[in-house]
């Protein structure tokens, strides 16, 4: 287990270095001049090209792109903003922590508020409360979040005044956020839950533990739901990585200020130090994410984690051609 481990870590870092390598290459070739939108049109042209000189903006594709995976990867340095003059590292300390709160949160009332109804939509399947829930889950799933949450700041905010409409000055500006920011995630995993377990809930072991006179709440939770776990968990794998770049949406229409609002900001601004370094802290987020559920996947599961081993060991392949 631990070579495998050992292995996906390894792909990992190669997967993010080649994030490093795509994005840079992306805003290498984008059109438009940052020295243009710092110094603006009233600027000469010595000026911008002195500008250029001093950024290192004039240098070949080549030497920029080894010059940033340098700093990045051996100085761990992500550059600074070419707009703010803060280095990226600071702003990500300070944005970071809002944004994974934010996101966290919105994943907990995910879980919490879906898994359970997808369960009560599967063990009522065909009466009025599944009818109605999977209604409800469908409208969840086809409303986009950003429209959400303008329809909300409309109502809630501008008419009838009770919450704010941007910032974070208390915890009311966190309510509006994290409905919008979770609508999408509750339809989401009460239809993977339901879907998983009327796949199981007729299963051998489900009938025995009936038959066993087991109540039906350990019967659910006991035998359906741990085996009914795995595409749940995958649903929940694409969630937890999402959970920063999900917000991005949802921090723009609320002025939120975390790292969604820093990398848009750094779109407009053709600010590349923020742009790269956002999409290199989502793309580590996401991967990480991924390991994480896989791993998940061999602890609860030992025929995942025999395969795991066998992969590890380098014999996953031998018994494909008998």
């Amino acid at each position: 287990m631990w070579k495998y481990i050992v292995k996906r870590l390894l792909g990992l870092v190669l997967v993010i270095f080649c994030v490093a390598i795509i994005i840079f290459t992306i805003m290498y070739f984008v059109p438009g001049d940052p020295a243009l939108t710092v110094l603006g049109s009233t600027s000469t042209v010595e000026e911008r090209e002195a500008y250029r000189e001093s950024l290192g903006l004039n240098d070949p594709f080549l030497v920029q792109l080894g010059r940033y995976l340098y700093q990045t990867f051996i100085q761990f340095d992500l550059g600074t903003s070419y707009i703010s003059k803060a280095p990226v590292v600071s702003e990500f300390a300070s944005r970071l922590p809002r944004t994974l709160a934010l996101g966290l949160i919105c994943l907990f009332v995910n879980v919490v508020v879906g898994i359970p109804l997808g369960i009560v939509c599967a063990l009522d399947r065909g009466k009025v409360a599944d009818h109605l829930i999977s209604v409800l889950a469908m409208v969840g799933v086809a409303i986009p979040g950003f429209w959400l949450a303008m329809l909300m700041v409309q109502l809630f905010s501008q008419t009838l005044g009770w919450l704010p409409a941007m910032g974070i000055s208390s915890w009311k500006s966190w309510i509006m956020p994290i409905i919008a920011g979770s609508l999408g995630g509750i339809a989401n995993n009460l239809r993977t839950t339901r879907s998983a377990v009327l796949e199981v809930m007729n299963s051998d072991y489900v009938i025995t533990a009936r038959a066993k006179g087991l109540e039906e709440g350990k019967v659910t939770y006991l035998h359906m739901l741990p085996n009914a776990c795995i595409p749940i968990l995958s649903q929940l794998g694409g969630q937890f990585g999402q959970v920063i770049a999900g917000t991005v949406i949802i921090e723009t229409v609320f002025t939120f200020p975390g790292i969604g609002t820093y990398m848009l900001s750094g779109i407009s601004n053709r600010d590349y130090p923020v742009v790269r370094g956002c999409v290199l802290l989502l793309a580590i987020f996401s991967a990480s994410a991924v390991l994480l559920v896989d791993l998940i996947y061999g602890l609860i599961d030992p025929r995942i984690r025999a395969q795991y081993i066998s992969y590890a060991s380098g014999k996953g392949g031998k018994g494909s051609g008998k």
